[in-house]
């Protein structure tokens, strides 16, 4: 099912000893266009800091109580790597959150999450708290880890805040079609399946829905996405509804529209 990242804004995170705190912003990859990390803000009980949580950990949302649970406790949450969220996180940043919690690095494998296709088939490989590893192993761990950031030590960054990139203009290949509003987020893989694009400035009230494939190229420092449709295709696209599903029958027809084959064809 896909939902909006407005909706995932609005969850609370519950560990498996009690809350963490609210949703604030998610953090996405801009090669495989899928949320990789949700910034939380945990309040006074940390000290008004904001903490990374991994669709790893996460489990099933419950939509009308607006809670996601995950499987962290308060405790590890409190001790998980300080990293500055009004900042660019590194690669850096990130292996050592992936080996603070014991998560394999979901890039370099073949799937979008590495060997997989969902963030907790990595679950398995999960291991849990730092004390109930082996003190040698937990040596070896480290010593990988800091040689693998050496080498990524001067890595692209590649995280964006959905926030951030809220309001982008949108290009069509003749001209401007209007600017991003929000995205479609499939709840299972966490991949962004659609931008939802506000193209009121030229026709009033319309939203479509572009994918994210179909996006020739963006310009971070301009805030500027440049699609390789037309406004005519996009102004004809079949309008979409925000206070209704999506089901596979209209994407269906979005991408017949476009002429292109569905996302789902590939088995993505």
């Amino acid at each position: 099912m896909l939902r909006q990242t407005k909706d995932l804004q609005d969850l609370a995170i519950v560990a498996t000893d009690g809350a963490i705190g609210n949703v604030k912003d998610l953090y996405f990859d801009d090669r495989a266009w899928a949320i990789r990390y949700l910034v939380v803000d945990v309040g006074s009980w940390l000290s008004s800091r904001k903490v990374l949580i991994s669709p790893i950990a996460a489990g099933k949302p419950d939509w009308v109580g607006k809670l996601l649970p995950v499987s962290l406790t308060c405790e590890q949450v409190k001790n998980s790597p300080d990293i500055d969220t009004d900042k660019p996180v590194s690669r850096q940043n990130e292996m050592a959150y992936m080996g603070y919690y014991g998560y394999p690095y979901y890039w370099g494998g073949t799937g979008l999450w590495g060997g997989g296709a969902y963030p907790g088939m990595l679950m398995s490989s999960y291991s849990g708290f730092d004390a109930e590893r082996p003190v040698v192993q937990l040596e070896v761990q480290e010593a990988y880890a800091q040689a693998e950031a050496a080498r990524h030590q001067d890595d692209d960054i590649h995280l964006r805040s959905c926030k951030a990139v809220k309001g982008y203009h949108i290009h069509a290949s003749d001209g401007d079609i209007g600017h991003v509003q929000g995205f479609l987020v499939d709840e299972e893989t966490w991949a962004i399946r659609y931008i939802i694009v506000d193209t009121s400035n030229w026709w009033l009230g319309h939203q479509v829905l572009i994918a994210p494939q179909w996006i020739q190229d963006v310009s971070w420092p301009d805030a500027k996405v440049s699609v390789n449709l037309t406004r005519q295709a996009v102004k004809d696209a079949p309008a979409y509804d925000a206070a209704a599903q999506l089901d596979r029958k209209q994407e269906s027809g979005i991408y017949e529209h476009y002429g292109r084959p569905g996302y789902w064809e590939n088995g993505e």
